[in-house]
C-alpha cells in the first residue's frame, strides 16, 4: 500500500476487513471487526457504525485524517445502508467499492452500483476480494488517482 490512508465504511459482513488484507497483500482471514482499527494505511471500520445512526459522528472522527474514503456495498445484501448524498459529510474524496461480485447477480450489481451512486461516490468499482477480481484496478486508482478531480 501506498502513503495515503483510506478509511472504509459500510454494513457489517460487507467485506472491508477482507478488502483491506486482499489490498495489503496479507492472508485472508475472516473476523469480525469490534472497533475501528488499522491495516497498514487502511481504516477498518465496524459496520454498527454505519447501521446506528448516533455513531455516525465516530466515523467522521475517524475519517478525518484520511485522504480517501471508501463506501462499500455488498451486492448481495439487499439492504442499502447509506443515505442519498452521504457522500457530503466527508471533506474528502468519497468512492464507491461493490463488493462480492463472485457470487452475485448482474442486477444485484447494478442494484449496488446505483445506490452507491445516489450516496454520491464518485467513481465506482466492482470487486471481489475472494477472486481477486476488480482489486488490482482499486488498489491503482488508491494509490495513483490524482484525488484532486473527485472532489
Amino acid at each position: 500500500m501506498g502513503k495515503r490512508k483510506v478509511i472504509l465504511i459500510g454494513s457489517s459482513t460487507c467485506g472491508k476487513t477482507t478488502l483491506c488484507q486482499r489490498l495489503n497483500g496479507l492472508t485472508i482471514k475472516y473476523h469480525k471487526t469490534q472497533t475501528i482499527g488499522l491495516i497498514n494505511n487502511m481504516i477498518d471500520t465496524p459496520g454498527e457504525y454505519l447501521e446506528n445512526r448516533n455513531m455516525y459522528k465516530g466515523i467522521i472522527v475517524a475519517a478525518t485524517d484520511s485522504d480517501l474514503v471508501l463506501f462499500l456495498q455488498d451486492a448481495t445484501d439487499e439492504r442499502f445502508r447509506f443515505s442519498p448524498g452521504q457522500a457530503a459529510f466527508f471533506m474528502m474524496p468519497v468512492i464507491g467499492v461493490v463488493s462480492k461480485i463472485d457470487i452475485a447477480t448482474e442486477q444485484q450489481i447494478a442494484d449496488a452500483v446505483e445506490m452507491l451512486e445516489l450516496a454520491g461516490c464518485q467513481k465506482i468499482f466492482l470487486t471481489s476480494s475472494v477472486t481477486g477480481e476488480g482489486t488490482d484496478e482499486l488498489l491503482d486508482f488508491i494509490e495513483n488517482a490524482d484525488l484532486e478531480e473527485y472532489m
